[in-house]
This record gives C-alpha cells, sequence and structure tokens, in this order.
C-alpha cells in the first residue's frame, strides 16, 4: 500500500510516499514537467519486489516552496538528507530528465547514500544538456523561460494545464498515456503560489553548472554502477554517461517517448528490477 509522508530535512520540507517492505530499497526522483506522480504507475511494480520512495523534490509538488538560492547542488543534499532521515541508506536513485544533476552529484559527493544510479532519459549540464538550450538547433524554448525570474508565473498562471498538456504530448510516443487525472494532478502543485520555483532552480542551475559537474565527473567521480535507459532521446542518455560517470549499462525502450514511467511502467519495471537483482525474487 502506498502511503505519503513529510520529512523535515536540510531546512525545507520534503514530501515523500513509500510503497514495498523488501529487498534493496529504490529512491524515485521526478523531472519537469513533473512531481511524485510521474511514478504512480511504477511504483506497485517494483513495491512487489522493493521497498520503494517516490520524493517531490524541493519547490515541486507538496514539498516546500523553494528560495532564490536553490540549485541542483541543494537539492543533493536534500536527497541526502533524506535517505538518512529514512535510515535505509545505500538505495538504488532512479533520476529522470531534469532530476539528473541532483541524482549525479548525490552518487558523487554522498557514495555511501548509492548502491546504484539508474538515469532514465537524462541530460548532464557540461555532457550535452547545452544542446538542449539551443533553440537555433532544434533546442527546447521553455528553458530559458522558466529559468527566468517571474517568467512562468507571468506566462503560465491559470495555464498550467494546457502548458502541461503541450509538454507531455510534444515529447509522448504513446498517446493517452498522460491522462486528463494525471494532468490534473501535475497541474495541481504548479498551479500553488511558487509551483515553478523548483523547476527554476534546477534549470538555472543545469544553465550554469557544467564544468563543475565535469571536474565532479573527474574527482571524485561516481563509482556506482549507472544504469542509462534511453527511449524517445534514443542513445543520448547512454552517451551522456558513459562520458560522466565511465561503464554504463545501456538498455533501450523502443516505441516510447520521453515519459518512459508513465509510457511504459512494465518494461521499465522490468529493467529497474533486472539491474537492482530483483527481477526473480
Amino acid at each position: 500500500m502506498l502511503t505519503h509522508h513529510h520529512a523535515q530535512v536540510n531546512g525545507t520540507e520534503l514530501h515523500y510516499v513509500s510503497a514495498g517492505d523488501g529487498g534493496a530499497p529504490i529512491l524515485l526522483v521526478h523531472g519537469f514537467p513533473e512531481t511524485w506522480w510521474a511514478f504512480h504507475r511504477l511504483i506497485p511494480l517494483l513495491a512487489a519486489r522493493r521497498r520503494v520512495f517516490a520524493v517531490d523534490l524541493r519547490g515541486f509538488g507538496d514539498s516546500a516552496v523553494a528560495g532564490p538560492d536553490f540549485d541542483a547542488a541543494v537539492a543533493a543534499e536534500d536527497l541526502h538528507a533524506l535517505i538518512g532521515r529514512l535510515g535505509v541508506g545505500p538505495v538504488h536513485v532512479l533520476g529522470q530528465d531534469l532530476g539528473g544533476g541532483a541524482v549525479f552529484r548525490l552518487a558523487a559527493r554522498h557514495p555511501e547514500d548509492v548502491l546504484g544510479v539508474i538515469a532514465v532519459e537524462t541530460a548532464l549540464a557540461g555532457f550535452g544538456f547545452e544542446l538542449l538550450t539551443d533553440v537555433a538547433r532544434g533546442g527546447a524554448w521553455h528553458i530559458g523561460a522558466v529559468a527566468a525570474e517571474g517568467v512562468p508565473e507571468l506566462l503560465l498562471r491559470g495555464r498550467e494545464r494546457e502548458f502541461l498538456r503541450y509538454a507531455f504530448d510534444a515529447m509522448s510516443a504513446a498517446p493517452g498515456a498522460v491522462g486528463e487525472a494525471d494532468l490534473a494532478e501535475f497541474a495541481r502543485t504548479y498551479a500553488r503560489p511558487g509551483g515553478w520555483s523548483g523547476a527554476a532552480g534546477l534549470y538555472r542551475a543545469a544553465l550554469r553548472e557544467g564544468e563543475e559537474l565535469r571536474a565532479l565527473a573527474e574527482e571524485p567521480g561516481v563509482r556506482a554502477p549507472v544504469l542509462a535507459v534511453g527511449a524517445g532521446t534514443g542513445g543520448f542518455t547512454a552517451d551522456t554517461l558513459a562520458r560522466a560517470a565511465g561503464d554504463v549499462v545501456d538498455v533501450r525502450v523502443d516505441g516510447v517517448g520521453h515519459w518512459v514511467a508513465l509510457e511504459a511502467p512494465e518494461r521499465l519495471a522490468q529493467v529497474v528490477l533486472g539491474f537492482t537483482g530483483g527481477a526473480e525474487g
């Protein structure tokens, strides 16, 4: 059974959900424009064999609003503090999309917390994220808009659901995978005061942290095993992680768009359980 919790950690309050009670634990970290809800179909599949946690990063979902100094480094320390508070470390950490920077930092800075890293459709600053910001070459326009102070509220207040429908449809290969109930849940928290604060902080970080992440990749580096799961972006995640973390297991989920946990939860669960050693029991 899935249960909801709040934890006071690292000067903030994080909302997270938990399910399952056996095996090495897995912590799920969402991207943008998501919350923990991105994993609501995946969690019961994993929880049949694993203890599972899914967190709303600071400034997202039902976690506390983020301040102006929030970035991926702070998010990584939030995750470190949460793992300590839960008393379940080390854990396998699955990070997707924009959550990848925080997960990479956690694995590099706090290797004692991490059994393995699962990167799903992930870009990292310094290792290819910059390509996504170049609108002249097909990059995403929303990155600069969300990162700019006050702009998300100016452009998207009252239009959260419409923007989310556009964003999910644009990068989905499974019509209907993100339904009206999903949009309502995502929009509910993006529409709250400060609902864009987490995304703004992480995008601002991603626009400037490339040099720092390259340095972290060199020393101390990521020593945990890494699984790269590519779908709509093909080999981009594996190419990124191979440069950032060394030896990487590359798995592709074909016929799926960017939102793997929502579009193909059964296939993703099989991949994750196989990597974490839980596919057979």
